[in-house]
């Protein structure tokens, strides 16, 4: 949509990269601090992050999941939804939109909201930049930023190799990571524009360790995962061509068509060495008009889209994290989803009140082919539709109440379809148990932006304060079979919460951020059910209660508070500083609340300075993160059947960085 965050019945987030200028810029955390809802554990930087909105995505102990990722518009997320955001360069991007809560009557596998990282296509004027950052555990960002303006079109390209050494043994990583966007303008209502990425690199994973590792030293590494040399390396690139115009006697008509290619080449060693090539192709259209109903605006808009990707995965022995000569499976794998919506805005009360109406029909399937010993397939398909209904309501031009209620489908991803040896059918190549989790979300709430450019102080105040409630049906949960973790729908669970943030300018250059969320997340029903085998080899079932339980990985209260100040020293030299305040309540690491690690608290800083003569810039930042070395918990791996929960967050560590620009 192009309405002001202000008329959009949804709580939605818009980033600009100047508000990050000064950050270290490696992990999705360092962009999106602070936002109410979203509660992010990275691994490493930016290579496995898990992104969790109102509870959805804190099941994935690898990638993201129920959580939407679009890279300018165009799905980063697989087609069975899972994500890995490797490819995305935060020095390239320049601005990021959230949308926070059930997003799926619009979205392929969206309860938990979107996120749109958006590349810096839109710059005034033809410029150079080159950026230098380096810090602890050596750390090291180096690369280019340029961008061509004329008047009939623009071309961005950017460069980044970043290398890192890690702060625990066996956890270092480098990327190549090239991005490039054009746009062209044909005439003044059409605009015809070319994205594409190619990254290259690898990432160690040191593992997790047991409460009682993680209490002799939470630095060591998992001596299993040392062992398996445990990896992972990618080679993933996109192109993708979008075409947008509009039309009709008073241009009220839009139309969007995009079409994409893409390729992912992906190692992995864990008890195997696994290997993936795959290939896809994606397209979607849109159309919206916008006319008038009984002199009242109305816009209707329809859109379809397709993402269709296929290709072999091979498994071999796994020796000291070197590929065996024997190969051990090869599939066959296609996964595709296919999709058709519709969106209503009709303004019931001009300027004043909103209705809108959406929905999504949903296909997603999943098709393989044994190719080893013998030919075999097995076919998933999962359909849905999935409305949803909003109401905006102005109480004055700059504050609004709005309030929804929709369906959502969430799809098993391809792990999560892995097949166990006491299912139904044992020998079928997906798991014949496992159904899409749906949910039912409800959410109400006040935001407003008030300008007062006269007051001397707060003459600015932005808030955004929302209070939802989500009920889902077969959930789908981790599940043991002889100590291997398999999928199975088994949970009824309720989600309740408060998100609340707000930003202020205090006085002439100093602000005040702040976000909290208040996350009552419970299973109302579940039962877990454990298979193993007892002292003689026997198999014994047992089924658990967890009736009750809170949903780990998710905390109870999640505080954010931030104070900056920038001031302009000189015409052409302006000074920045930052320090801001987390805190985190502890967390369950399992469904069966086994255990909880204690919360923590941290406090960062960092510095900036922007220099600026004739059409030279110069940009020097640097910072403190951790500052009191504090020793946390920095992401959970839920339902472990080793007790292995725990990987520890960065101690203490500096960053700094320098960036030279000059505009033509």
């Amino acid at each position: 949509t192009t309405k002001k965050i202000i008329d959009i019945p949804y709580s939605v987030e818009r980033i600009d990269n100047t508000q990050y200028k000064f950050e270290k810029k490696v992990s999705v955390n360092d962009v999106l601090e602070g936002i109410p809802g979203l509660f992010l554990q990275n691994r490493y930087g930016n290579h496995d992050v898990r992104v969790s909105i109102r509870g959805f995505g804190s099941r994935s102990n690898s990638g993201i999941r129920g959580v939407r990722i679009l890279l300018d518009g165009i799905p980063e997320s697989e087609p069975d939804g899972q994500t890995r955001v490797e490819a995305i360069d935060f020095e390239s991007v320049g601005s990021i939109e959230v949308v926070k809560g059930n997003s799926s009557s619009l979205y392929t596998n969206a309860p938990g909201g979107v996120i749109n990282f958006i590349n810096d296509i839109h710059f005034p004027r033809t410029f150079f930049n080159s950026f230098n950052n380096f810090g602890s555990f050596d750390f090291r960002s180096n690369g280019f930023k340029t961008g061509l303006k004329t008047d009939n079109y623009s071309l961005l390209t950017t460069y980044n190799y970043h290398t890192y050494q890690g702060y625990r043994p066996h956890s270092e990583d480098y990327w190549h990571i090239l991005n490039s966007a054009v746009e062209i303008k044909p005439n003044d209502l059409s605009t015809f524009s070319v994205f594409s990425y190619f990254v290259d690199g690898l990432i160690r994973l040191p593992g997790s360790l047991t409460r009682q590792k993680f209490e002799q030293d939470p630095f060591q590494a998992n001596k299993r995962d040392v062992d398996r040399d445990a990896k992972r390396i990618t080679k993933k690139g996109r192109v993708a061509l979008q075409f947008d115009t509009f039309f009709g006697e008073e241009n009220q008509n839009e139309l969007e068509l995009t079409a994409y290619g893409t390729m992912k080449y992906f190692e992995r060693t864990a008890r195997t060495y696994r290997i993936m090539n795959r290939n896809g192709v994606g397209a979607s259209a849109r159309f919206v008009h916008h006319t008038k109903i009984a002199n009242l605006p109305y816009e209707f808009s329809i859109g379809t889209d397709l993402f269709y990707q296929s290709g072999p995965i091979e498994e071999y022995t796994n020796i000291n994290g070197k590929k065996g000569d024997a190969l051990l499976a090869l599939t066959d794998e296609v996964i595709a989803n296919s999709g058709m919506y519709f969106q209503n805005t009709l303004g019931l009360i001009e300027n004043e009140l909103d209705l809108l109406v959406t929905g999504r029909f949903d296909n997603v399937m999943f098709d393989a082919r044994n190719q080893l010993f013998e030919i075999q397939s097995d076919l998933r398909k999962f359909c849905a539709f999935t409305p949803k209904t909003a109401l905006n309501y102005k109480l004055t031009p700059t504050v609004a109440l709005y309030s929804s209620y929709g369906l959502s489908f969430d799809t098993p991803a391809g792990n999560e379809l892995e097949n166990y040896p006491t299912s139904t059918k044992p020998l079928s190549l997906f798991n014949p148990d496992v159904e899409p989790q749906k949910s039912k979300s409800f959410e109400l709430g006040i935001k407003g932006n008030i300008v007062d450019f006269d007051a001397e102080l707060f003459r600015t105040i932005y808030f955004d304060v929302t209070i939802f409630n989500t009920k889902i049906d077969d959930e789908i949960v981790p599940f043991e079979v002889f100590g291997d973790v398999f999928y199975r729908n088994a949970a009824r669970t309720n989600r309740t919460g408060i998100e609340i943030g707000g930003s202020a300018d205090i006085f002439r250059g100093l602000q005040a951020k702040t976000s909290y969320t208040f996350s009552d997340f419970s299973y109302d029903s579940f039962s877990a059910r454990v298979i193993g085998t007892d002292s003689v080899g026997n198999m014994v079932i047992n089924d658990l209660s967890y009736d009750g339980n809170s949903v780990p990985s998710v905390p109870k209260h999640n505080l954010s508070l931030t104070v900056s100040y920038d001031k302009k020293f000189y015409e052409t030299l302006t000074g920045f500083g930052k320090a801001s305040y987390t805190n985190v309540s502890g967390m369950y690491v399992d469904d069966g609340n086994s255990e909880m690690f204690d919360g923590y608290s941290l406090f960062n800083s960092n510095l900036g300075m922007e220099w600026i003569v004739d059409r030279f810039q110069f940009v020097v930042s640097c910072g403190v993160n951790n500052i009191f070395d504090k020793r946390y918990v920095a992401f959970v791996n839920i339902n472990s059947a080793q007790k292995e929960f725990y990987e520890v967050g960065e101690p203490r560590n500096f960053f700094a960085g320098f960036n030279f620009g000059y505009t033509f």
